[in-house]
């Protein structure tokens, strides 16, 4: 059968037999076994069944020529900020490479992913966490490493975390890339390997974008007669609420979707959740913040000011309609920006009412 021996060599003094030791014997291929593919040309899980079956091996080691370099990342289901533990649960989105034809100036053919999970599978603390291998090749190591760096980029997987954006981080790393490392390089870089858990302002502009591209808002969202059209969006992420205009800024170049209650959003292959105040079952909650009337019908009760705080579920107004009264609530804490309806009239569906503000988030 086949094997692979594994040994562990000291050459800070020269490599020599006296320090080379056995580690152990698997009578398997290695998980990298895909790095000596690309770089020989040769199909080794082919060359294992055949040998099993009783042929010889294909090729003497003096007919095989090594071309060009391979790097292996293997991208586990794990939570790096967490101490790299096992994350679990069904791959609800689940993308490693979305759009393989769209390569960029680095690649000509997309890069090499072996995957044994798809979209809908469930990840379970009964096995090992790796997702899939992921190859990037080049002819110079460098060029390996851009593509490896491109494809982790892409990666999206949600809600199960992955090491993606870890893997990102330490490819690029100036010891990585020049090749100084050992076994202690990523505890002597912990901090600087695990990306931050907070998005930057880049990447909550570009969820704003993704927001409004995949809601019902049209080009005259927030539209005043007093006021140019305003595209924002009222997104959430840890303990607050922000308004964001996409435009008041430059935003990062995420991919993503949006529902109904939240918009998650994929840069560098990290994911990051941002909750989505919208419309629900308790009025008409805009992303924006802007309560509108989910249906024609009477404002019975007024219950807020303009110019006073709210907090998240305080009832703002009520609306009378097909004889029952609908409370209309606050989407998030924030203030009463803005008025427009009073107690007794009658309103269209989508009639602005109240439009909330979140306070910005102390810096």
């Amino acid at each position: 059968g086949a094997g692979t021996v594994e040994f562990i060599a000291d050459a800070s003094e020269g490599l020599r037999a006296g320090r080379i030791w056995f580690m152990e014997m698997n009578t398997r291929l290695q998980v990298e076994h895909p790095v000596t593919e690309e770089i020989t040309g040769q199909d080794l899980v082919e060359w294992q069944l055949r040998v099993a079956s009783g042929e010889p091996l294909p090729k003497r080691q003096d007919e095989l020529t090594i071309t060009g370099h391979a790097v292996e990342a293997r991208l586990y289901a794990e939570d790096p900020s967490q101490g790299f533990l096992p994350s679990v649960g069904t791959l609800e989105h689940f993308a490693l490479q979305p759009d393989p034809e769209a390569y960029t100036w680095s690649r000509e053919r997309p890069a090499r992913i072996d995957s044994g999970v798809e979209g809908g599978d469930r990840i379970t603390p009964f096995y090992d966490p790796m997702i899939a291998k992921i190859i990037g090749r080049g002819e110079t190591r460098s060029d390996a490493l851009i593509e490896l760096v491109e494809t982790l980029s892409e990666v999206q997987v949600w809600p199960v975390r992955t090491n993606a954006a870890f893997l990102v981080e330490a490819i690029v790393h100036e010891d990585f890339k020049a090749g100084q490392i050992s076994t202690g390089f990523i505890q002597r870089h912990l901090d600087e390997l695990v990306p931050a858990a907070n998005p930057a302002e880049q990447i909550w502009r570009g969820a704003a974008v993704i927001a409004l591209a995949q809601s019902d808002l049209d080009d005259l969202a927030g539209f005043r007669l007093n006021a140019s059209p305003r595209r924002v969006v009222a997104l959430g992420h840890g303990e607050g609420f922000r308004t964001i205009d996409p435009d008041e800024g430059s935003f990062a170049a995420v991919n993503g979707f949006a529902d109904g209650e939240r918009v998650v959003s994929f840069y560098e292959g990290q994911a990051f959740e941002f909750k989505l105040a919208a419309r629900g079952s308790t009025g008409g909650a805009a992303a924006s913040g802007t309560i509108v009337a989910p249906m024609p019908g009477r404002v019975t009760a007024v219950e807020v000011a303009a110019g006073e705080q709210v907090t998240r579920g305080q009832r703002l107004l009520t609306l009378e309609a097909m004889k029952m009264e609908h409370a209309l609530v606050a989407p998030f804490d924030g203030v009463v920006a803005e008025l427009g309806a009073e107690a007794g009239a009658q309103v269209q569906v989508d009639a602005m009412l109240v439009r909330v503000e979140p306070e910005p988030l102390s810096s």
